[in-house]
């Protein structure tokens, strides 16, 4: 097995045990991340009725307005993050439950939650 198999491996094996404990109800919605290479999109989950009440991404055009070519990925999630909760406050949307997705709490993830956090968001 090559280093990247052992590594998407242990991913799913986080994600699949995070997701057993994690659930979105319509009183506290799950918040979840996906990164890829380049970007980073976050969705607030209704996971009763099986749909996203919110998004956010690192490619909206409001959010692309805010980042500037010098900022790196972490600072990028850091204003996804405070748009998210924004976008929730406009809602009526305070407590979150956070489903990293499988992702190791740090650098791109840990800035997004912790800027959601700060603006607002209980998780």
């Amino acid at each position: 097995m090559t280093i990247q198999a052992l590594k998407q491996k242990r991913k799913l094996r986080r994600k699949l045990s995070i997701r057993s404990k994690v659930f979105g109800t319509p009183d506290r919605l799950r918040l979840s991340v996906f990164k890829s290479i380049d970007n980073i999109y976050v969705q607030l989950i209704n996971d009763i009725e099986g749909k996203t009440v919110l998004s956010a991404s690192s490619i909206d055009k409001e959010i692309r307005g805010l980042i500037t070519p010098d900022m790196n990925k972490t600072q990028i999630s850091k204003v996804v993050g405070q748009a998210l909760a924004e976008r929730a406050k406009k809602e009526n949307i305070q407590k979150v439950v956070f489903d990293r997705n499988g992702n190791v709490y740090r650098g791109r993830v840990k800035a997004l939650a912790d800027a959601a956090r700060e603006a607002g968001l209980d998780f």
